[in-house]
């Protein structure tokens, strides 16, 4: 069974296609399952829509999962359609964000470390000038936050679990043990991590995590998914194949999909 979690569409502001398009390709590429999850807005903020280059407004949410709804039925006997959302996590916000959620029949949240220090992450100039203790100090609270993110009970899967290297590299080389205690804590919670093939588009290149997290992952018994994170219908499914093989060289035996919040068992 075939199956990516992690898609986005115009929406989002920085995607290109429409919902359709991604199932189609989905339906293209062999896959059974196609979750849809673009960018959930800024439920935190006052504004309908801070940052359209980013997210969706808030405006637009219950539209966005009816659009879903109508997909799953239109497409329930060529692929199951789940409804998904990638969700920013802050930690001042984050029961409000629970609050909305709780009123609509997600399959699964994605929870995403994006922003540190109020910055995102993926600002390349964020890191300019930066002492090493200031480094450091960035990647431990970009651990931290990850940590509360797998303890807020609000995520089935957590999102590119080290994104924090796309456009700095060289963090992955900043010795912490926030890592692995990180690592520990979504265990014992028993949240999904995915392998989020987009790292190849940024700096970093190959996958989140590095391979060396992912077996780290398998050491923590960490449950594991699949998610192109595309923002393109091009890349739906995006190196599925090899992914897989290299899941069950490091000791995975099978992969997870979430359906009405439960987690469904796939064979590797």
């Amino acid at each position: 069974m075939k199956f990516d979690l992690h898609t986005h569409h115009y929406r989002c502001g920085h995607a290109r296609g429409e919902m359709e398009d991604y199932i189609q390709a989905a339906l293209a590429r062999g896959l059974d399952v196609i979750g849809i999850s673009d960018h959930s807005p800024y439920f935190g903020r006052e504004e309908n829509h801070p940052y359209p280059t980013l997210t969706m407004a808030k405006s637009e949410f219950a539209e966005y999962v009816n659009e879903v709804r109508r997909l799953k039925e239109k497409y329930r006997d060529k692929i199951e359609v789940l409804l998904g959302v990638e969700s920013d996590y802050f930690e001042k916000s984050a029961q409000t964000y629970k609050n909305v959620y709780d009123h609509y029949p997600m399959d699964y949240i994605i929870g995403s470390v994006h922003f540190v220090h109020g910055v995102n992450i993926f600002d390349k100039n964020r890191w300019n000038g930066l002492s090493e203790k200031e480094i450091l100090d960035t990647k431990e609270e970009y651990y931290r936050l990850i940590e509360k993110s797998a303890k807020s009970g609000m995520f089935q899967v957590l999102g590119h679990i080290d994104a924090i290297k796309g456009y700095f590299p060289s963090i992955s080389d900043v010795k912490t043990n926030k890592v692995d205690h990180a690592l520990h804590v979504i265990a014992d919670q028993e949240v999904a991590i995915e392998v989020n093939t987009s790292g190849k588009m940024k700096d970093c290149g190959g996958w989140y995590p590095s391979a060396d997290l992912l077996e780290r992952a398998k050491y923590y018994n960490i449950p594991i998914t699949l998610g192109s994170d595309s923002h393109d219908p091009e890349r739906i499914g995006e190196d599925l194949d090899l992914v897989r093989k290299h899941l069950k060289s490091i000791g995975y035996q099978e992969w997870y999909f979430f359906r009405n919040k439960k987690p469904v068992a796939v064979s590797l």
